[in-house]
């Protein structure tokens, strides 16, 4: 993965597409932090856990701009979140989220809240397919 977006930052700089460019460096730049922050090579499911913090970054920056109407800043990140998103895998569907729910609940079977966290760690292996926020939720509301 690491290497694809260094493919891709020579590809930009080649082509001369600096919006590209730009959300492809600042990728660069978070990625070798994390990097130096592990002081190791990083895995691809590193590389994805830091591509997904750039998206929910972006995100949570559309939210304070719509609150102040800045359109065009909004339109920038929503192009920068796309970029972004084709390093991602394909998102789980609320079905198969759901069907993994329901295989990790007949494998635990919970008795209360106190089974959240062992819940959520067998949940981990689809961090990467979806958003866990969403899926916290869903435990939540299934175990009230």
């Amino acid at each position: 993965m690491f290497t694809k977006v260094n493919e891709d930052l020579v590809s930009a700089m080649k082509g001369q597409d600096k919006f590209s460019l730009g959300v492809l460096r600042m990728l660069k730049s978070a990625l070798q932090l994390e990097k130096i922050n592990k002081k190791e090579d990083l895995s691809d499911d590193e590389v994805l856990s830091v591509i997904k913090r750039q998206v929910k970054m972006r995100m949570d920056s559309i939210t304070e701009f719509e609150k102040f109407g800045k359109t065009e800043e909004i339109e920038n990140l929503k192009q920068e979140i796309a970029l972004l998103k084709n390093y991602l895998p394909l998102e789980m569907s609320e079905e198969e989220i759901n069907a993994k729910i329901e295989e990790v609940f007949e494998k635990i079977q919970p008795t209360s809240m106190k089974d959240m966290g062992s819940i959520m760690k067998e949940l981990q292996s689809i961090s990467s397919r979806c958003d866990m926020s969403l899926v916290s939720k869903k435990v939540k509301d299934r175990l009230m």
